[in-house]
């Protein structure tokens, strides 16, 4: 059967995988049983995609990741170089916990910074920014940039990536776009044309 997703010579691809259309897969990944990964991805080198993860369209993967079971990424997620997902609160390396590992799902158009940790069952919000290095501990709100350690949130993000900066109304253009977002009881929401 001829597939329709790239992979390098020395990427490992387990059986039972679905790769979608498109999709590129870089030097030394390895890819795990069971995993989906959608459309026209970019999965980077020496990285590992565990069983069952769930990538969506266009998530674009970087160098050094590993991606463990527990992780739902949606579509057009981005993952930073050697950002890290955890999937147990507590390891032990005496101790097998197998089957608690714990969810974390990364909303669509999410970024997460080089070097990050996402701490697992927090989830990462729509178009959230989370910065280089940074440690996450709890939930990311939708459009939220945060920063540090652990990561404490600093302002807002739009869907191009631009810091956003509120009037006295609570409303921010987007520098590149033109789209308006509206700060209101402490979230963010993009408003309609």
């Amino acid at each position: 059967m001829e597939r329709d997703y790239f992979a390098h010579e020395t990427a490992v691809i387990d059986e039972g995988c679905q790769i979608g259309a498109g999709t590129k897969i870089w030097h030394f990944s390895h890819i795990m049983s069971g995993c989906i990964i959608g459309e026209n991805c970019n999965i980077g080198q020496n990285v590992v995609v565990s069983p069952e993860v769930v990538l969506g369209r266009n998530v674009k993967v970087q160098n050094n990741v590993s991606i463990y079971t527990g992780v739902i990424c949606e579509d057009d997620v981005f993952l930073g170089p050697s950002m890290v997902f955890t999937n147990v609160v507590n390891p032990r390396s005496a101790v097998n916990r197998r089957g608690q590992y714990a969810r974390t799902v990364v909303k669509k158009g999410a970024t997460i910074g080089a070097n990050a940790t996402i701490v697992c069952g927090h989830d990462i919000g729509e178009y959230a920014f989370v910065g280089a290095g940074a440690v996450v501990t709890k939930e990311v709100l939708p459009y939220a940039l945060v920063v540090g350690n652990p990561a404490r949130q600093i302002g807002w993000m739009s869907e191009y990536g631009h810091r956003l900066k509120f009037d006295e109304n609570g409303i921010a253009i987007c520098p590149e776009s033109g789209e308006k977002y509206l700060l209101e009881n402490g979230r963010v929401r993009k408003m309609g044309k």
